[in-house]
């Protein structure tokens, strides 16, 4: 997932820096060209500055945080949300960060189980404002092209930026790339005899009786 990105300059941004052994870990596997920030709420964490990382102390469940974080730091390549696993910072963050992650980059999130974790604000599956539920959400709406009225949906965000949602047990990555409205090709002799070889995504949801103004 991440190996396209070893030896390249990039800004990577790691939330929840503890003891700093993964901030190691990733110089020494995305390599020395890679920017890499680390964001925690212990003061002590600065510490890690002394290996050349940019260390910034806030809490990620703080709206205000993230603007200061964004005046200086306007683009990111990788997110990697490893901090406090509660459902307000999950989606705080993402909510901050994904809008200046960069054409191409990865916006990972770890610890995914907590969504079923009433300690964590989570809950039983269908509990309201969990992480895993703004992921079944962006799901939803990454597949807007097929059932949002035909003139609202390149105005839904994940239908234009999000082409892939990975999911693992307990970890989400979400790839940004801007994206084209979809268009169907058929090919080959033996099937799709009745679809003409290219179709819009209109022409498709119209085919199959979806209507105009969405389902």
């Amino acid at each position: 997932m991440l190996s396209p990105w070893r030896g390249r300059p990039l800004t990577f941004l790691e939330i929840g820096v503890q003891n700093g052994g993964s901030l190691m870990m990733w110089r020494d596997y995305l390599g020395p060209e890679a920017r890499i920030i680390g964001v925690d709420v212990d003061p002590n964490c600065r510490a890690m500055t002394e290996h050349g990382f940019e260390i910034w102390i806030g809490d990620q469940g703080d709206p205000a945080f993230w603007e200061q974080f964004k005046a200086a730091v306007p683009a990111i390549d990788v997110v990697l949300d490893d901090g406090g696993h509660t459902m307000r910072q999950q989606l705080v963050t993402f909510d901050a960060l994904f809008p200046i992650v960069s054409n191409g980059g990865l916006f990972i999130v770890e610890d995914t189980h907590t969504s079923y974790f009433p300690s964590h604000g989570g809950g039983a599956p269908g509990h309201p404002g969990t992480w895993m539920g703004k992921v079944k959400d962006l799901i939803d709406q990454m597949h807007a092209w097929y059932h949002a009225p035909i003139d609202k949906a390149d105005q839904v965000m994940a239908a234009v930026t999000i082409p892939s949602i990975t999911i693992f047990d307990s970890l989400v990555a979400i790839e940004k790339r801007r994206r084209s409205p979809p268009i169907a090709l058929a090919r080959g002799g033996g099937g799709h005899q009745k679809n003409p070889p290219a179709m819009d995504y209109i022409a498709m949801r119209r085919a199959l009786r979806v209507p105009d103004q969405g389902v």
